[in-house]
């Protein structure tokens, strides 16, 4: 960009100001990436793989750094927001198609949203109060969509404190786990200890499913696009610096907790890390440490909310989802019926759902929008640009395909039931939606004339 601070032209259309560099492009994705999943999946992935929780986080970074490589080309290439769905526009044209990879993203986020919810209601809530779990987790959707109602702004604004907090939480359990092996406490010897009932290849795969879980959050970037300095060189090095940032973060608190607590133990909880703080009989109060993840769970869930309700808002303003979609609020302008939609859908899922099966759900929607982006990456290779941008070669946009669908090939039937509820319901939107737009055409049509020179529409 340059300096220049006349009027753009007439026919051009002025774009967001590129103030984002590439230290606070980098701490957004860390902020995005390093989610409050690991707070609760440590113990998932335990039950898998025993000790060895290490080991499907290292196959998860492969895949994320793999799709990562597809991102990095095609947000350098294609400097705008809009994400996958953008993507794939390009390269196919299809609308259809387009919407679906938008709905699948809108979806993912509902969905992780309900696990989340389910996450705040389990023993790190049960450590402050005795209150029955579904009630717990219906009344924190309904507290998250009264800020989501309220604004964005509000809701950001607590994002930025809470991030902090959550952070800090991570930070602490590295910490006690590094005193407790320095001090010669605790069993090393257990990262190293597969499940005992589990084929320990099987377990790693299943694992990294909800692995990869904790690493989603990168591909938001793609949303930043028209607002980066020099995004050819800042985009790439953020990208990859945050996922590497993340990985080394989340094998530490991996590690650590295994050394610190026997894994029968972490698999059994829903709050693994407080079973870290309890075991290492550190002065930090387990009440406390309980706080500070209920906060990290809540600051992930209502930015999933947020997403998925401004997801259906956009895709509403494209005439993809019915124009409901689209209603916001006279004073606060906020969508809400697409809020109100979200939190429905939400509460549903918390109710019926449990927190691994709705984890491999949103891998699943996600994996299925990554697939989407490696092949549109490879499909728009032939369309040149004139400024310079990051390239991969066609190999690793190949390999991210082929991990995918391996990891695909882990998910159980639910999962894959789930997923096709979610495609039909946007299906039955999308060509609902297409019906009402051709009405409101021939309503206009009708009021100017044209009607009677379309013939059998």
């Amino acid at each position: 960009m340059t300096n220049d601070t006349s009027a753009p032209p007439a026919q051009e259309k002025p774009g967001l100001k590129r103030a984002v560099g590439t230290w606070l492009l980098f701490a957004f994705i860390v902020g995005d990436t390093l989610g409050a999943g690991i707070y609760t999946l440590v113990g998932t992935m335990s039950k898998d793989v025993g000790g060895v929780i290490w080991l499907p986080l290292l196959i998860a970074l492969v895949v994320a750094l793999l799709t990562a490589g597809t991102y990095a080309e095609l947000i350098t290439k294609y400097p705008h927001a809009g994400g996958a769905a953008r993507y794939v526009d390009k390269a196919f044209g299809r609308p259809f198609l387009s919407f679906l990879i938008g709905f699948l993203m809108m979806a993912s986020g509902i969905t992780t949203a309900a696990a989340l919810a389910n996450a705040f209601a389990g023993d790190y809530f049960a450590a402050l109060f005795n209150l029955p779990p579904i009630p717990v987790a219906l009344g924190f959707i309904v507290v998250l969509t009264l800020i989501n109602l309220r604004g964005v702004k509000e809701s950001l604004a607590a994002n930025m404190v809470a991030s902090m907090i959550e952070v800090t939480g991570l930070i602490i359990i590295i910490v006690i786990a590094g005193i407790v092996f320095g001090s010669g406490g605790g069993e090393p010897s257990r990262i190293f200890e597969f499940a005992p009932d589990v084929a320990p290849l099987q377990g790693a795969f299943a694992a990294s499913i909800v692995a990869f879980f904790s690493f989603l959050g990168f591909e938001a970037a793609a949303n930043m696009a028209e607002e980066v300095k020099n995004p050819t060189r800042s985009y790439p090095r953020a990208l990859f610096g945050a996922i590497l940032t993340a990985a080394v973060v989340y094998l530490l608190i991996a590690v650590g907790a295994v050394i610190v607590v026997d894994p029968n133990v972490l698999g059994a909880s829903s709050a693994p890390l407080l079973e870290v703080v309890k075991a290492s009989g550190a002065a930090l109060p387990p009440w406390l440490f309980s706080v500070i993840a209920l906060i990290a769970i809540a600051n992930g869930a209502l930015l999933f909310m947020v997403m998925a309700s401004r997801v259906g808002y956009g895709l509403a303003e494209s005439g993809l989802l019915p124009h409901a979609f689209g209603k916001v609020l006279p004073k606060r302008q906020t969508p809400w019926v697409s809020i109100i939609v979200v939190a429905g859908v939400t509460m549903l899922l918390s109710v019926i759902g449990d927190i691994g099966t709705l984890a491999n759900t949103t891998v699943l929607l996600l994996l299925l929008v990554f697939i989407s982006a490696n092949v549109s990456v490879l499909v728009l290779k032939k369309d040149k640009v004139e400024h310079s941008h990051f390239s991969v070669p066609r190999i690793v946009p190949i390999l991210a395909i082929i991990a995918s669908i391996v990891l695909l090939t882990q998910q159980e039937g639910p999962v894959w039931l789930g997923t096709a509820v979610y495609v039909v319901v946007g299906a039955v939107l999308f060509f609902f939606a297409r019906a009402g737009r051709r009405r409101g055409d021939r309503k206009i049509a009708e009021r100017t004339g044209a009607i009677p020179t379309v013939g059998g529409r």
